[in-house]
């Protein structure tokens, strides 16, 4: 983080799942054009060549698929759907060159990569509208706005909330914005200050936030955020 972009880099890794989504796409549309017109004129592949590198793509696509596995980003996520696309096709460049080993039927060659191919197709739609919300500073799930918000009127001390603002630097990491209203009479001293403060923050360590930022208001206090309305 710097003085110019105050929460780092994180959000680059948005901009990469969006880029990695766009490029998965324009592949995959490219394959369907491409296996589509071969159904009316299917062409016997070099079964024994398919079969070789079908075992090197599987294998090292794979490996790289199973590392990828575990990321939470959603760029590490659009490209390891991206590797599993080609694990996936290699499976299927196996799995035809196998069956074309007996029987004649080039056919199945340009329907499995179909096949394949609107399989990948659907989830990375999927990913990328994902990251397109994110992008928009949606909240990043809708039911765990809701149990924040509930959480927090668990505590004595609160009587609403407003102003709740939730949203994600990357699809991991979750920043929450909020003014509470307290019914705390006038005589509002330091110490209970900070211990609402305290309580507030325990019960928002559950949700594991990367940032919060929390202002306090007293019942009979106007909030400085409310639209005066307009004099006529």
């Amino acid at each position: 983080a710097n003085r110019q972009f105050t929460y780092g880099y994180r959000r680059l890794s948005l901009f990469g799942a969006l880029i990695n989504g766009l490029v998965l796409i324009a592949g995959s549309v490219w394959v369907l054009t491409e296996a589509i017109p071969r159904l009316a004129n299917p062409v016997m592949p070099v079964t024994e060549g398919m079969l070789a590198l079908a075992v090197l793509g599987v294998a090292v696509n794979g490996f790289a698929a199973y590392r990828l596995s575990k990321g939470n980003t959603l760029n590490e996520k659009v490209l390891n759907w991206h590797l599993l696309e080609d694990v996936l096709g290699w499976v299927a460049v196996l799995v035809v060159a196998i069956v074309l080993q007996f029987v004649d039927w080039p056919i199945l060659d340009p329907l499995l990569s179909i096949g394949f191919t609107l399989f990948i197709l659907v989830n990375v739609l999927r990913n990328l509208s994902t990251t397109a919300r994110l992008f928009l500073q949606a909240a990043p799930d809708s039911k765990l706005q809701n149990e924040i918000q509930d959480t927090l009127l668990k505590i004595d001390e609160l009587d609403s909330i407003h102003h709740l603002h939730l949203w994600s630097l990357d699809g991991e990491h979750h920043v929450l914005t909020a003014h509470v209203v307290t019914n705390a009479s006038k005589a509002f001293t330091a110490n209970h200050y900070a211990d609402i403060k305290l309580r507030i923050a325990n019960a928002l360590e559950q949700f594991d936030l990367a940032h919060t930022t929390i202002e306090l208001e007293l019942t009979q206090e106007h909030c400085r955020d409310e639209v005066p309305d307009k004099v006529q």
